[in-house]
């Protein structure tokens, strides 16, 4: 089973937690049992589990990958002047697999999914996921 979430971003690099998306799509899958593969598409853009508690871990990915790949020192900068988001889209990566546990995300009390943008704001982002179903 397939669907396509869409969102909206609103900053230039932010996380946005898109967990209660994706818990729709496997509530009306009716799939019990298997695995929840996760895919952004766009060359500057990620998926990443990560700590739900607060807000705060999610400041510390982007201010980290802000120092580590800054903006406007890359080639491709010269094209479009976003080789730094084409840069941490690509050491985050693309895609995400979480096994799916009766009708669940396999998540942690303390893990969601974040969609990552690395060139926003953009008025539409699109997250590929795909729901295949194990048969014990």
């Amino acid at each position: 089973m397939r669907d396509i979430i869409t969102l909206t971003t609103h900053q230039r690099e932010e996380l946005v937690d898109i967990t209660p998306q994706v818990e729709g799509v496997v509530r009306s899958s009716g799939i019990q049992n298997g695995l929840v593969a996760l895919y952004a598409q766009g060359a500057t853009a990620a998926i990443m589990i990560q700590e739900n508690w607060d807000d705060s871990v999610q400041r510390d990915v982007v201010d980290l990958l802000r120092k580590l790949i800054p903006k406007g020192v890359w080639q491709h900068d010269q094209q479009d002047g976003n080789g730094d988001s084409h840069l941490k889209s690509g050491l985050v990566g693309p895609s995400e697999t979480i096994p799916l546990i009766d009708g669940k995300l396999g998540l942690s009390q303390w893990q969601n999914i974040f969609f990552c943008e690395f060139d926003g704001p953009r008025r539409e982002r699109r997250v590929v996921c795909t729901i295949l179903q194990s048969h014990d």
